[in-house]
């Protein structure tokens, strides 16, 4: 028996649709960073990237639960002193939705540029529409 390899030229990439509507964030993206990396396939390699592409829609309509949407914070710097800031969590789905799931995913990947690169296949939308119907997208259950 020999171990099989997958590599990059050898890879079958698919279009996923996942409806965020009603979705719990971090269930879902614990369920999305998967699909990105790969691990849902036979053919996973750690040093490949073998993931499908992910589009999510309804970004606005996803929540989370308990006292965590007045207390979760996120957090930036601007690079100037004294730049340290923080957006709560319902400021945070006022302005940017889709930057709330993409957070959540972001820290459920490689951090290296392997999943950096992994991260470019996840495509969020804040309605029912999206630019990708070229690709044929499968609808799937999360």
């Amino acid at each position: 028996m020999k171990s099989f390899l997958a590599k990059k030229e050898e890879v079958q990439r698919k279009w996923l649709i996942v409806n965020a509507d009603g979705a719990i964030l971090g269930r879902l993206a614990a369920k999305i960073a998967p699909i990105l990396m790969g691990k849902t396939k036979t053919i996973y390699t750690p040093n490949v990237d073998t993931g499908d592409f992910v589009i999510v829609l309804n970004a606005e309509k996803v929540r989370i639960t308990g006292r965590k949407a007045e207390s979760k914070q996120y957090d930036y710097y601007t690079h100037y002193p004294s730049g340290h800031k923080y957006v709560t969590f319902q400021e945070m789905m006022a302005k940017k939705p889709e930057k709330v799931i993409e957070l959540a995913v972001k820290r459920m990947m490689p951090k290296t540029t392997l999943g950096k690169h992994m991260m470019k296949k996840l495509k969020i939308y804040r309605g029912a529409e999206h630019k990708h119907t070229a690709q044929q997208p499968q609808i799937i259950e999360l």
